[in-house]
């Protein structure tokens, strides 16, 4: 199961951002002084007292604004309450109750979630102070200063004693979130995977509203499977219904091992497929390729390197990219897509030995050196695997500003060559470490 979800709501500029920031350890979010700077949810994975959770920062809610930003703002602060396990409601004492936050609280007690009513921007705690807030109706006051950190652990204290019980899980499964567009087929590969009709099957697009969890088990093995609404274009989604969908699926994705990309082949590999495959690139996560209702291609011997030629020219930011060519209808190839999940997370958890790497790269910058700026070129003093999930290279140079693009391309490849990463995106970062000549 996915970690315990803090949401973080809440007027515009009360602080939310610098509490969000002050826990994660590291700047995320972007904190201004004036409203509406945190337009999107951003999330961070953080540890209190030996529990883990994840936290999610929203914009400010303004309930009465007419203004289309606000209105979108409000969307994604909702999805966010409604998928918590706890929110901790943000107040300034500075400017005191607001008729907005009264608005907020009563969206939160129709919610139901537990609630930490947090008074922020407190340089000095006195009773008085905080008195007015009991009003809200939401229980005590937590009085807090976030920029000086003051009252955190007491706020985080109170959040973690309503995490639900039992949530480790009990059994280990690998998650599996299924995603694509509306009708691409997804549905229908779930109920095959599972062997039973779990999901609603209908050939009009957009029937599976919400992602759903199922746990199964497949030879001595453990899964989860997320089966998701399809992700429509932007512009097509003109209702909140729709819209929740696609944040749902987002979500899906984040909470993920692993994600199995489905396409229709009929239609071939679409702008909006691109799109959703980039999201699942971006989000760092393994995946499978999965070209469904391969059974209605009309074939010769060159269609599936047909097919294969399209994907490496519209899928050129993803080469590692593994797929397959299935049929969800006819079970084609769908005995293969467990066995692909799990080779893809395997090749994200690789760790390369670090006296491995470090010849590795050695070799690569003397065959190949980094160009140079300015007449100062970029020495590498020491080459570390620092994480994976996805696996993550660090390399110490004498100046970080000197990595060109095409250079961590270069090494990229040269990674990509000795281990096998294929269906896992791969990092390269740079750290500075100082010339001791």
């Amino acid at each position: 199961m996915a970690n315990p979800l803090i949401a973080l709501v809440g007027r515009p500029n009360v602080g939310k951002s610098t509490f969000f920031n002050k826990v994660a350890g590291r700047k995320i979010s972007i904190t201004e002084d004036r409203p509406g700077v945190t337009r999107d949810r951003l999330y961070t994975d953080a540890t209190w007292r030996g529990k883990n959770f994840t936290m999610v920062d929203t914009g400010g809610i303004e309930l009465k604004s007419e203004d289309i930003m606000w209105k979108e703002i409000v969307k994604q602060a909702e999805v966010a309450i409604e998928t918590a396990d706890v929110i901790l409601f943000f107040t300034d004492v500075r400017e005191g109750l607001l008729p907005s936050d009264y608005d907020v609280a009563d969206i939160l007690r129709r919610s139901k979630k537990p609630v930490v009513l947090v008074v922020n921007k407190i340089d000095e705690y006195s009773p008085e102070k905080v008195f007015e807030f009991y009003s809200l109706g939401l229980g005590e006051p937590f009085a807090v200063s976030s920029e000086h950190s003051q009252g955190i652990g007491d706020v985080l204290d109170e959040a973690i004693s309503y995490f639900p019980e039992g949530t480790e899980e009990t059994v280990p499964s690998l998650k599996i979130a299924v995603v694509g567009k509306p009708n691409a087929g997804k549905s229908s590969l779930v109920n095959k995977m599972l062997g039973k009709e779990r999901s609603i099957v209908t050939p009009i697009a957009g029937t599976t509203r919400d992602a759903i969890d199922t746990l199964f088990e497949r030879d001595g093995k453990y899964y989860t499977i997320i089966d998701t609404a399809g992700i429509r274009k932007k512009k097509n989604v003109d209702d909140n219904v729709e819209y929740y969908s696609n944040m749902r699926a987002f979500d899906a994705v984040r909470r993920s091992d692993v994600c199995l990309l489905v396409v229709d082949s009929e239609e071939g590999l679409t702008e909006q497929d691109v799109k959703i495959i980039g999201y699942v690139h971006e989000q760092g996560k393994p995946s499978v390729i999965l070209m469904n209702k391969w059974d209605l291609i009309e074939k010769d011997t060159f269609t599936t390197n047909r097919f294969e030629e399209k994907l490496k020219e519209d899928l050129k930011f993803m080469d590692y990219y593994k797929s397959i060519y299935i049929s969800a209808k006819t079970g084609q190839r769908v005995s293969k897509i467990l066995e692909a999940a799990e080779e893809v997370y395997a090749h994200a958890n690789f760790r390369v030995p670090t006296g491995e790497l470090n010849d590795l790269i050695g070799d690569a910058v003397r065959m190949q050196e980094p160009p140079s700026y300015l007449g100062r070129r970029m020495k590498v003093y020491f080459s570390s695997q620092v994480s994976v999930c996805p696996p993550v290279f660090a390399l110490f140079v004498n100046d970080e500003g000197l990595l060109h693009f095409s250079y961590a391309r270069y090494l990229e490849n040269t990674i990509r060559r000795a281990y096998d990463f294929s269906g896992t995106p791969i990092k390269i970062v740079v750290r500075e470490k100082k010339d001791e000549d």
